[in-house]
Parts: C-alpha cells; sequence; structure tokens
C-alpha cells in the first residue's frame, strides 16, 4: 500500500497559506486587470478537483489504497483553488468566484477506463507545472508570482505519486497497462499536433451534454485558456518541448526503455498491443 509512505511525504513538504504566503509583499501597482482576471479562471478551473475526485472514487471502487490518496489529491487540489481565492478575496474582491460559477464545473464525468484515467491525469500535473511554472515569469505582481510558484511544485508532487500508482499496476496487471499508459502517453506527448491544448480539464468528459462537457466549456469565459496560453504566459515551443520531454523521460523510466522521441513511444505502443493479441488469440 503506498497510501500511508505518501501520506508521510506529502505532509512533510505541505505549505501554510497563513504563513508561506507573502501576502505583505503584495505591489497593487504590478498587477493588471488582465492579470488578475486570469486568476480567477484559473481559481474556478482548480475547483475541478472536486469532480474529477468523485470520478476517480467511483470508478477505483476496488482499489482502497488508491482512493486514500485521493484524500491528499483532492485536500490539496482545492486549496489550489483557494489559494488563489484568497488573494481575490484580499486584493481584487470584485473577481473572487461565485458559489455558483463554481458549481458549473462540478458535472458527472462519465465512467472511464481506470488505467488511462490514471496517466491521463499524471500527464495533465506534468503539464500544470509547467503551465504555472510560465505563468510565474509572466506575472509581475510578487505574491501571485510566489503563489503559482508553490502550487506547481504540488502538481509535480502529485505527477510522482500517479507514477507510482503506474508502476503499482505494471506490478499487477502487465501489459495490459503498458498498453493503456502508452496509448496515452502518445496522445499527451503530441499536443503540437492539435489544436487546443491537452489537459484533462480541456476534453470531453460527459457525452450527454456534448459540447458543454469540459470543464473550460463551464467557465464564465470558455474562450481564456487559448488566449491564457497562447497571449498571455506565451506557453511557446520551448515549453511545449520540456512537457513532450518530461513525459517521454517518465515513460522512459516507467516501461525501462528509453524514449527520445513520441515515434519512439508509439513504437513501443505497437510492439505491446501486438504482444496482448497474440496473447489472447493463444488464449483462445
Amino acid at each position: 500500500m503506498l497510501y500511508p509512505e505518501l501520506f508521510k511525504s506529502l505532509e512533510q513538504v505541505r505549505w501554510n497559506m497563513d504563513t508561506d504566503i507573502p501576502w505583505e509583499q503584495y505591489d497593487a501597482s504590478r498587477l493588471t486587470p488582465e492579470q488578475a482576471q486570469t486568476i480567477k479562471m484559473n481559481a474556478i478551473t482548480e475547483w475541478s478537483a472536486l469532480p474529477a475526485t468523485e470520478m476517480f472514487l467511483r470508478d477505483n471502487r476496488d482499489d482502497s489504497d488508491f482512493s486514500a490518496f485521493m484524500s491528499i489529491w483532492f485536500f490539496e487540489e482545492q486549496k489550489h483553488s483557494l489559494v488563489l481565492m484568497e488573494y481575490l478575496r484580499r486584493f481584487h474582491p470584485e473577481l473572487v468566484p461565485t458559489e455558483a460559477e463554481l458549481d458549473q464545473v462540478r458535472f458527472e464525468f462519465d465512467p472511464a477506463p481506470r488505467l488511462e484515467t490514471l496517466m491521463l491525469h499524471f500527464c495533465g500535473e506534468i503539464r500544470l507545472n509547467h503551465w504555472y511554472r510560465c505563468a510565474s515569469e509572466w506575472h509581475t505582481e510578487p505574491v501571485i508570482k510566489h503563489i503559482y510558484k508553490i502550487i506547481s511544485q504540488d502538481e509535480a508532487r502529485h505527477g510522482g505519486a500517479y507514477l507510482r500508482y503506474m508502476k503499482k499496476s505494471l506490478a499487477e496487471v502487465g501489459d495490459v497497462a503498458r498498453a493503456a499508459f502508452s496509448k496515452i502517453g502518445v496522445l499527451m506527448a503530441s499536443a503540437r499536433r492539435t489544436e487546443k491544448p491537452l489537459h484533462p480539464t480541456n476534453l470531453h468528459v460527459n457525452q450527454s451534454l456534448f459540447p458543454n462537457d469540459t470543464v473550460q466549456s463551464r467557465l464564465p469565459d470558455p474562450d481564456w485558456l487559448e488566449r491564457w496560453l497562447d497571449g498571455q504566459i506565451r506557453f511557446d515551443g520551448v515549453w511545449e518541448k520540456k512537457v513532450v520531454d518530461r513525459i517521454l523521460h517518465n515513460m522512459s523510466l516507467l516501461f525501462e526503455r528509453s524514449f527520445e522521441t513520441v515515434q519512439d513511444l508509439n513504437r513501443y505502443r505497437k510492439e505491446v498491443t501486438q504482444r496482448l493479441s497474440a496473447a489472447g488469440q493463444a488464449a483462445l
């Protein structure tokens, strides 16, 4: 069971909203209205950890270890939303999200394969870590720069925890897990080939609500994410390469095989798929 060890390790590095955020350093002259509005959008986006947790608990009923870890992940992700809202409450109270706006991003996600979902969120943590690091560099106001740096570190630690559960799955189900993880890895490392940012909050998750079934589509400004990435924080090809390299590096560690490119990972995916297919035919 991983939960006890993860609880201890994450508890040791947990930050305090009252004492670890330098609220007294706030400089109003260094925050633009445009920047403040993006903080609101991220606060609402982070609130979607609530329906994601409900999804994880529903789809992992037979895994008490992972479900217990959700207590940590949910707490820390909701804390991200809370600290961004606290920033707005102190310095831009007119932008604090309303309860109705937060309620909009709590909706049911359709059931999905457990292993694919785990890998999807692992990649999402890597991407979010880099988005927030980039956002910290873009912002000019010192307190919000510090907040984004702190929560980006949380996202990296969450990714590490997910990786531990992925390793556990490899030991339990072997090639079934390898196929699931490599398939989603190829998808999430191929963002440059898609028109929209590849992150769990920007993917369709409820067929009955389509097309209003992504977290981003339910925000007060559904188009803000692309504008934030492309025109504001400037998450360019250099940053995207860092995300892809990190995914490939972790897949190399997970599968004990070197992947220099997405094509390398895709070739591995095909090998695993062929092994599973051959095993299935042999069983018949």
